[in-house]
Formats: structure tokens, C-alpha cells, sequence
């Protein structure tokens, strides 16, 4: 992966611009993108894998510091995973089971210590689940201090009750790629006033929104689209997207794997793209992305190669993270093995919250 990436980025050895002081200017802001899923270095940054993730290589790594060692010691699903990654602790509940995680979760912590409104958190995500994880069920937080929570596909659903286009746009409703069964309506309901608030708040039309979905190829492409919006019209301090279209791979078409891998190295692209360009998040914005886990190895007799996460091998514990913005060094490669709890109190120390039951440590490389 080191080999890889020093490839990339060839001898642009320069470090970001510094900044006068992190507390200095306008209140800083983060951006998290998850990949559900995973990916193994096979498919990536392996000499054989690196045609699928030209832009990773290309644009965002050598602008980044750039983990090549992250450790998931956690259960393998990814609801669980991700609760696991937004709270900083390794929650223990079923994944598929309809529950808000344990422990306090990064945004209720932010929401919390800084007195921040509903509009200033928020999670875009699969919706095979998610809709617990903007919101902790710890008693020592209490309930309304979480995330807004957008699960596109419900969104999607909801919109097109009662039309004639469902057929369009059906590819994009898949629930979950971790069971046989095709349910092509995602578990769940909003109703027609929650549509029309939702798409008041994002300053989209159900028409334009019903259009534009209709274009799309898969739905994290969706998933963009919509954090675009909540960026441009909300601005949020913290924005976590949940990218899923990888798990596909769960079906065991190698093809369609390999194409989820490809649409998230440019859909990264593009969140990048868009934080340089919108003012709100220009120059002020940190962008951590990350899987939630691996892969089984092809060589592991107890596992399913590229289509599963069963096993617990190392390949399938063990991913990267790359982050980017300001005040964090450019095309710098961290070797040294860290704990995927690390994200939460990097995020705290970046934002000025306390992560006060969290258990991963600040990564230093990162906040100098």
C-alpha cells in the first residue's frame, strides 16, 4: 500500500499551507465518508487493483495524511460498525437489528458542548437499518440531541408513491445486499408530510427530486446528491455519508464489486470537489474517509473471498483512512497501526467537543 501510494503521489513532498490556528476564522467543520463494505488492497491500492481508484491515488492522496493501517476489532456488519465508528466505542448489538447504539455518538457530543441546533448534524445513509445511528440511546444524553438522519432510499420510496415511474427507479431501491432475497421496497415509511418537510428543508421540488433520481445509477450516487443539498442549504458543522454500493459484492458478481469500488473513488472526488467550492466549507473543512471494514481473503478456507466479511482474518479487519483540510499535512503515509475508534476523538479535537466515553485516542499526525 506504502509502494502504492508513494506512486501517486510521485515527488510532490510539500506540506499543506499552514494555518495561523485551528481556532482561528470561521468554526471549522468536518466531513465523514464510510464505505459499507469495504474493499480489499487487491482490488485497490495493490499494483493489479490501482486502476480502480485513479482519483484516490491521483487527487486526494497526496493532498492527505494517509493511514495505511486501520483496525476494526469489532463485529463485522455494517450498522454495527459504522454505530461502532460514530460513537468511538465497539457497540455489541445485532446488526440487523432496528437499534440506536449504546454509547453517545459523535453528534449528540458536538450538538452537546458546542450548543449546536438539530440543522448543524446530519447523516446521509443506506437505509438496510441506519435510521438509529444519528441518535444514542444513553440516558445521560437524553433524546433530540442527535443527527438528522436522510435514508435516501426511504426518501426515494416515499416519492414515488402512487406514480406510474417506480420501474425506473427500482435498481435504486435495494435494501439490503447481504440477503438473497430481492426486497426492492427498503423497510420503513415516511409519510407524505415528512416528504414534503424534507424536500422544504433541502429546497427540492418532489418533482425535480423524482427527475433527477431517475438518472442516477445506483443509489449512492443518490446518497451525493442529497448531502449536496443538506451542504448548500444547510452547511452543517458534521456531515457523515454512508456509501454503500460496494456491498454488492455480497451477490458475488466480481464485476459489480469492482464497479462499486470505481463509483466511490469518483463519488470521493466529487465531496471533495463540491467542499472546495461551496463557501461555507472552503478552506474550513476536514475530510475523512474510511471503510467500515475489509474483506475475506481468497486464501481463508472459512470465508468467501471478495464477497464476504465472515471470517475475522486480518484482511477483513484491516483498512486505512485518509484525511485532508487544512492544517493537515500533504502526502504524508502513516504506517503505524490505529484503532478505527480513533475517528471519534480526532473529530473532538478537531471540532472542540469532549468525546467523553469514547475509547479510540486522538491521532496525533492530524491535529499538529
Amino acid at each position: 500500500m506504502r509502494h502504492a501510494v508513494g506512486c501517486a503521489a510521485g515527488a510532490r513532498l510539500f506540506p499543506a499551507a499552514a494555518m495561523a490556528s485551528l481556532g482561528a476564522g470561521p468554526a471549522p467543520k468536518a466531513v465523514v465518508v464510510t464505505f459499507g463494505g469495504g474493499a480489499r488492497d487487491a482490488e485497490t491500492f495493490a499494483p493489479e487493483g490501482q486502476a480502480n481508484i485513479p482519483l484516490l491515488l491521483s487527487q486526494l492522496i497526496p493532498q492527505a495524511t494517509f493511514y495505511t493501517q486501520v483496525i476494526n476489532r469489532g463485529i463485522l456488519g455494517h450498522y454495527v460498525a459504522t454505530a461502532s465508528l460514530a460513537t468511538g466505542v465497539y457497540e455489541r448489538f445485532n446488526n440487523f437489528a432496528a437499534t440506536q447504539p449504546e454509547n453517545p455518538t459523535v453528534f449528540e457530543y458536538l450538538r452537546r458542548d458546542l450548543k449546536r441546533p438539530a440543522e448543524d448534524a446530519w447523516v446521509v445513509a443506506p437505509s438496510n437499518g441506519f435510521g438509529g445511528i444519528g441518535e444514542s440511546n444513553n440516558r445521560l444524553y437524553g433524546t433530540g440531541l442527535g443527527a438528522r438522519v436522510i435514508l435516501p432510499k426511504h426518501l426515494l420510496a416515499a416519492a414515488m408513491r402512487g406514480t406510474t415511474g417506480g420501474a425506473m427507479t427500482e435498481h435504486m431501491l435495494r435494501d439490503n445486499y447481504e440477503t438473497p432475497l430481492f426486497d426492492p421496497s427498503p423497510t420503513g415509511s415516511i409519510s407524505e408530510q415528512d416528504l414534503h418537510r424534507t424536500a422544504e428543508l433541502l429546497d427540492l421540488s418532489i418533482e425535480d427530486f423524482r427527475a433527477h433520481a431517475a438518472t442516477l445509477n445506483s443509489p449512492d450516487e443518490l446518497s451525493f446528491y442529497i448531502a449536496r443539498q443538506i451542504m448548500r442549504r444547510a452547511a452543517p458543522s458534521l456531515l457523515w455519508i454512508t456509501l454503500h454500493d460496494i456491498d454488492i459484492a455480497h451477490s458475488g458478481a466480481f464485476s459489480l464489486y469492482l464497479e462499486g469500488i470505481r463509483r466511490s473513488d469518483r463519488l470521493c472526488a466529487e465531496i471533495w470537489r463540491t467542499i472546495q467550492s461551496e463557501p461555507e466549507y472552503k478552506d474550513r473543512t476536514t475530510l475523512y474517509v474510511l471503510p467500515d471494514f475489509g474483506r475475506d481473503s481468497d486464501e481463508d478456507s472459512g470465508g468467501n473471498g471478495f464477497q464476504h466479511h465472515r471470517t475475522g482474518d486480518p484482511l477483513s479487519r484491516t483498512t486505512w483512512m485518509l484525511v485532508l483540510g487544512p492544517g493537515v499535512r500533504q502526502n504524508v503515509v502513516i504506517d503505524r497501526p490505529v484503532d478505527s475508534l480513533d475517528l471519534v476523538p480526532t473529530l473532538a479535537q478537531r471540532l472542540g467537543f469532549q468525546a467523553r466515553f469514547a475509547r479510540g485516542t486522538p491521532l496525533t499526525e492530524v491535529l499538529s
